[in-house]
């Protein structure tokens, strides 16, 4: 008996040599890839690739990819590739060769390279994640929702917001207690996007703890495990579609689900009707013209309605309560700047009477120069990717992409070069008056993305950023707290920039 287990675990051992002398040789061979292309590269490590591990990471990949970018250009390298597993990605520092990726020859690059799996999990199935013909449909679909005209109607709701906010900041500063910013302002993009994506009043200053704001916070923090899973889905998409790998949390698949469905039942049974993003979901659904086929973006399911809620919903409350959040940092260590900017409100206010309107907003310049400011150096998305879904010689190069490789745009990179911004880490909005403007090079600022697939709600999320930052400022000074740890330290986790401990503020009524 002794022999025969002996027997097997000498088999057994014999099979995970062998196995892992096969995943060695494959690794190899994988990483050959851009060598033979005769592109230069930043060594990879069996199995992680080029970048480092889940269980290692001390920063966000964001900023890891900047530094790819920045070492990159210090060689002098245009063009470049790196491995994520055994997949290769490819990058430029070249703006031009940008340009042509992102719209000059963007039929070669229409797909994200995100992995969507409907069957698995609907709730991927968003515009953000689509390519091809589906993408473009809901593409074509969505833009009217985001025009002057539609951004006029949602304003009233943001601008009620706005007042909110003010209330309860008012109501809080007696405590003389500082403010950990970014919470405050997640509650007043919240309520923003809840009443214009799902028509729902979910009164987050009251309720903090409501069921909105804490699925918010779960969707952009990753474990460990949860970015190993990430880096295997998208490396392996067949591996990933066999195992039904889920890449959210199941609790927040069902809450979005449920809010969706019971909402578009609730209007279609009582003939409730709204000037907002789910009633366009709605109409989409109800379109019974023959023509329209389920599954091409023409018209949709209630799990495909569920999946555009969400990503609305991602989009809007986080990308722009991180922008307020770090331009009232950087206004309260830059006071002049501060003063500036409410010198202007003040100024612009008194010529509406006072009234904060979509008119009076869209005159601030100083105050979207400090947005753009802060856009440059906190970019919402650090770097944004692209898939080559038809083969593609770059444009002066003998370098053929191959159908398949995704290429990564290192937005956080470019921002930083000091190519394009004199001391880059500096807080200076003047880089952006409309002469400064004119002077930057295409493609050196691209927060949004640029092209077909740029941000289609970065008007919308101006619009409310400029609110809130109105809302706050005209009443209230910055003052940074010392419960701030400085430097500023990002999670590693998170796929936005979120900042370890938070951003705490002293605001002191005017």
């Amino acid at each position: 008996m002794a022999i025969i287990t002996s027997n097997i675990i000498f088999d057994l051992v014999g099979l995970v040599i062998v196995v892992i002398f096969i995943l060695i040789l494959y690794f190899k061979r994988a990483f050959n890839y851009w060598k033979s292309k005769n592109v230069p590269y930043v060594e990879p490590i069996i199995p992680w690739g080029s970048l480092v591990p889940p269980h290692k990471r001390t920063e966000p990949i964001g900023d890891e990819v900047a530094r790819i970018y920045r070492d990159a250009k210090k060689k002098g390298w245009k063009h470049l590739g790196f491995y994520i597993l055994n997949g290769p990605i490819f990058m430029t520092t070249d703006l031009e060769t940008l340009k042509c990726i992102l719209t000059k020859d963007f039929n070669h690059f229409v797909d994200r390279g995100l992995i969507v799996n409907e069957k698995v999990e609907p709730i991927t199935g968003h515009i953000f994640f689509l390519g091809g013909k589906k993408w473009r449909n809901l593409r074509t679909k969505f833009t009217p929702t985001f025009t002057s005209g539609k951004m006029r109607h949602m304003f009233e709701t943001i601008a009620d917001c706005g007042v909110k906010l003010e209330q309860y900041i008012l109501k809080e500063i007696s405590y003389h207690e500082p403010f950990d910013i970014k919470d405050i302002l997640g509650n007043f993009a919240t309520d923003i996007i809840g009443s214009c994506a799902f028509g729902l009043e979910i009164n987050s200053f009251t309720d903090p703890n409501n069921p909105f704001r804490l699925m918010g916070r779960k969707i952009f923090l990753r474990s460990p495990v949860g970015n190993l899973k990430f880096l295997l889905v998208s490396n392996f998409p067949s591996i990933g579609r066999l195992l039904k790998l889920k890449l959210l949390d199941p609790e927040v698949t069902k809450f979005f689900t449920k809010v969706v469905i019971d909402t578009v039942n609730y209007r279609e049974k009582n003939n409730v009707q709204r000037h907002d993003f789910l009633q366009l979901l709605i109409d989409m659904k109800n379109n019974k013209d023959a023509s329209k086929q389920p599954g091409d973006g023409k018209c949709l399911t209630i799990n495909e309605m569920v999946a555009q809620c969400f990503v609305f919903f991602i989009a809007g409350f986080e990308t722009s309560a991180t922008t307020m959040a770090f331009a009232l940092y950087e206004l309260s260590k830059h006071l002049n700047i501060q003063k500036k900017v409410r010198e202007e409100i003040d100024r612009v206010l008194r010529k509406h009477n006072d009234a904060v309107t979509y008119d009076s907003i869209s005159e601030m310049k100083y105050l979207r120069q400090v947005i753009d400011e802060t856009l440059r150096k906190y970019p919402a998305a650090p770097f944004i990717t692209r898939q080559c879904v038809e083969d593609y010689v770059v444009p002066g190069t003998d370098i053929k992409i191959d159908k398949g490789v995704r290429v990564y745009i290192p937005i956080k990179g470019i921002h930083y070069d000091e190519e394009y911004y004199k001391n880059p880490e500096v807080f200076d909005p003047d880089r952006f008056t409309d002469e400064n403007k004119q002077k930057l090079k295409p493609y050196a600022y691209i927060p949004f993305g640029e092209g077909p697939r740029m941000c289609i709600g970065m008007r919308f999320g101006i619009m409310q950023s400029k609110v809130g930052l109105v809302s706050i400022l005209k009443n209230f000074k910055v003052s940074l707290n010392n419960k701030t740890k400085e430097p500023l330290k990002f999670l590693a986790a998170s796929m936005i920039p979120q900042v370890e401990g938070g951003i705490w503020l002293n605001l002191e009524k005017i």
